[in-house]
């Protein structure tokens, strides 16, 4: 005889529950790939398309109009490294966020460990790089600019920019189904996220010390800078503030891990 009993309120991730449920992990995973560009013109070109525009209009803007710094590189190359960091980013907290929401028939109906659902949004931002990075090797090419022995560093700072989203991922996407203001927050944040990380611009834009280090409190501009660093092979990395951001990372990851379970109890009551 088997007995189901609630987990315990303060158990952050039951591993051995993870795997047994890897099949819905990537089934999950799969049909938000598949839904995403459904009915749409383009497909998944939008996935290119996306970093592309962005980055013109950070060129436009930033380099021939405000003509800020961009460490020796292309404008427009010194952009769309910065925007595939940062879309990696912006696209696992936005799905993360609202994933109980848009499964809520799931979640009120059906028993599974919830963490599922923010955990599979991960994949997103990992298709929408590995579709991008090819357009990226193009660029390099076109600007006459080598690979470097950084960019072996790079799949290192794709972990840690994901694992952060996801560290808020987990906190916000509980707190939608109790608060549904915050979906209404979350696109005002990361477009504040947007501007206040180095994505369309580089940190040697900000030459203020007193700025800069004000600045470095947002873990992404840590993170962003040396993924940039790695995918040109120029600019700095502040291996400081690197490390702080790795440390707020991991804080907010255990922590966000161990809030989302014991709201958990009270998903499928209030969704």
């Amino acid at each position: 005889m088997s007995v189901v009993e609630p987990p315990s309120r303060w158990a952050a991730l039951e591993l051995r529950e993870l795997w047994r449920f890897r099949e819905l992990l990537l089934s999950l995973a799969s049909r938000d790939f598949k839904l995403r560009y459904r009915q749409t013109a383009l497909g998944v070109s939008w996935v290119v398309l996306q970093p592309l525009m962005a980055a013109g209009i950070f060129g436009l803007l930033f380099g021939r109009i405000a003509k800020l710094p961009s460490d020796g590189v292309p404008y427009f190359l010194t952009a769309f490294a910065g925007m595939l960091g940062w879309n990696a980013f912006s696209t696992t907290l936005t799905k993360s966020s609202s994933c109980l929401v848009g499964n809520a028939h799931l979640v009120s109906k059906v028993y599974f460990p919830r963490i599922v659902l923010p955990i599979s949004t991960v994949f997103a931002g990992l298709i929408d790089f590995a579709v991008s990075l090819p357009v990226f090797g193009i660029l390099l090419v076109l600007y006459h600019y080598p690979p470097t022995l950084q960019m072996l560093l790079v799949p290192l700072w794709l972990l840690m920019v994901l694992a952060l989203a996801q560290a808020i991922g987990l906190f916000t996407s509980a707190l939608t189904v109790q608060y549904r203001d915050v979906q209404y927050i979350m696109p005002v944040l990361v477009q504040f996220l947007l501007i206040a990380s180095p994505a369309g611009y580089s940190v040697s834009a900000i030459t203020d010390p007193r700025l800069r280090t004000f600045y470095f409190l947002n873990p992404l501009a840590g993170l962003l800078s040396g993924f940039r660093w790695s995918l040109l092979g120029k600019g700095d990395v502040y291996w400081g503030y690197v490390a702080y951001a790795a440390v707020v990372t991991v804080v907010l990851l255990v922590a966000g891990a161990f809030a989302f379970r014991r709201m958990e109890q009270r998903f499928a009551d209030v969704i």
